[in-house]
Order: structure tokens, then C-alpha cells, then sequence
């Protein structure tokens, strides 16, 4: 099966801002297959899970930035790195990133498998100790980093820091004292750019199946989560 009937076969949507039609939909299937059948950008491979705008608006690249959360309702600001990193090495760089947490966590898994509504669904798990978690979500990697519908964020609340690992596949680390996580983000060779745009900055598409689908209602009942959804059905899935 070829990469465009792969992704039209399994989900496909489009996460572009704003109102308008997809600049996807204006492709013809030869161009789209060959833009979809693209994972490398120089010396920078995605995952299966998510693919840039056709204009490359944003071309992929590796490395990261300093950014700040600021809390509308509570005005406070809280420092963030965002990080991108190359297939090869992006697993191993989030398990490094968790280990400055601390031995016990807490997990939250996110999806929006569920296509009746956009919104994302967070299934949360509190005080699990860290090498326990880390052994599990080896078992789960494939669906962790090629599922464009699976998210993951580990936290130590009484802290607080919390690292992500988001549907887009970037590495996103919230919390006052950063420098340990920036180290491991430098030892996995990531670069400081503070001027790098990454693939959410601009259109791009997801791609999940309901072969990960599945995986991923495994998943939660491994970390003691209640699942939310009933397997989609074909409606739910173009």
C-alpha cells in the first residue's frame, strides 16, 4: 500500500489555523503522495505521525528554544523550552528528560482519536515511580512516536515541571529551573536556536490507524487509566 493510501486509509486531518479550505485539498494525488512520502529534511527524519504544509512554510529541523507560558487568568509566567528532534534520537532524548522529575510522577496521556470533536482528551494517572513508567513507555514507543493522535506529558506536581511529548512530536519542558533538562537537551546534541519555527507554526497534517488506536487503549490500561472511547468508526475516521 502506498504512503497516500496508508494515510487516507487510516486518519487524516488537518490542524491548520484559522478559517479557509486546506491548502491540501487543492493538490492533485500525485503531488500529495509525493509530499506525504517525504520524512527527510537534510539530516532531519519525522516520525510517521505528522507531516509540514506543502509550501514548507516551516522546513523541519532539529533543535530548540526558549520560550515562556503566560497564564491569562492568573497572569503568572512560566519558562519553557520547545525542543525537535530527528527520529533517530527523539525517544531517547524525552526518556532523558524525564529523569530530572524525580523518582515518582505523575502521567497524563492525551488523544484525539476520538473525531466526533477536536478537542484533545487528557486520561490522568498520579504517583507511579519513574523507572517503572520509563519501562512501559519502551514497550509503547512505535505508538508514541508515530501516532499523530497520541500525546503524553510527565510531571512532578510538587515541584512543578512537567515535560511533554506532544501529537506533534516536539519536546516541551514547563517549569522555573530548567538548566537540567536544557543539559540533556545539549547532550542529545540539540542546538539553542530561539529563533527555530516548528511544524505546529504553520499547516500540517496527523496520521493515526486503529491498529495504534488500539495500542493506545492498551497503553492506558497498563498505567491504570480509564479508557474514554469505543473503537471509531469508519465515520469518524476521514
Amino acid at each position: 500500500m502506498g504512503f497516500l493510501k496508508k494515510f487516507f486509509s487510516n486518519v487524516f486531518h488537518d490542524e491548520a489555523e484559522g478559517a479557509g479550505a486546506s491548502a491540501f485539498e487543492q493538490l492533485s494525488e500525485e503531488q500529495l503522495e509525493a509530499h506525504l512520502g517525504v520524512a527527510r529534511y537534510g539530516e532531519f527524519v519525522l516520525t510517521e505521525a505528522v507531516r509540514p504544509s506543502y509550501d514548507l512554510k516551516v522546513v523541519p529541523r532539529q533543535g530548540y528554544r526558549h520560550d515562556v507560558y503566560k497564564d491569562e487568568e492568573t497572569k503568572s509566567r512560566v519558562p519553557v523550552l520547545m525542543a525537535a528532534a530527528s527520529k533517530e534520537q527523539l525517544f531517547h532524548t524525552f526518556m532523558d528528560l524525564l529523569d530530572p522529575l524525580g523518582f515518582e510522577v505523575d502521567v497524563v496521556l492525551e488523544t484525539s482519536h476520538h473525531r466526533k470533536s477536536r478537542d484533545h482528551v487528557d486520561l490522568y494517572r498520579e504517583h507511579i515511580d519513574l523507572p517503572v513508567l520509563k519501562s512501559v513507555l519502551w514497550e509503547y514507543e512505535d505508538l508514541l512516536l508515530n501516532d499523530g493522535c497520541t500525546g503524553i506529558a510527565v510531571l512532578n506536581p510538587g515541584v512543578p515541571l512537567e515535560v511533554q511529548f506532544d501529537e506533534h512530536k516536539l519536546l516541551i519542558v514547563y517549569g522555573n529551573e530548567l538548566e537540567e533538562f536544557e543539559r540533556a537537551l545539549t547532550d542529545g546534541d540539540l542546538e539553542c536556536d530561539d529563533k527555530i519555527k516548528f511544524i505546529t507554526e504553520a499547516e500540517h497534517v496527523h496520521s493515526t490507524s486503529e491498529a495504534f488506536y488500539r495500542q493506545f487503549q492498551e497503553l492506558t490500561t497498563r498505567l491504570g487509566m480509564d479508557s474514554v472511547f469505543d473503537t471509531p468508526g469508519r465515520e469518524e475516521m476521514v
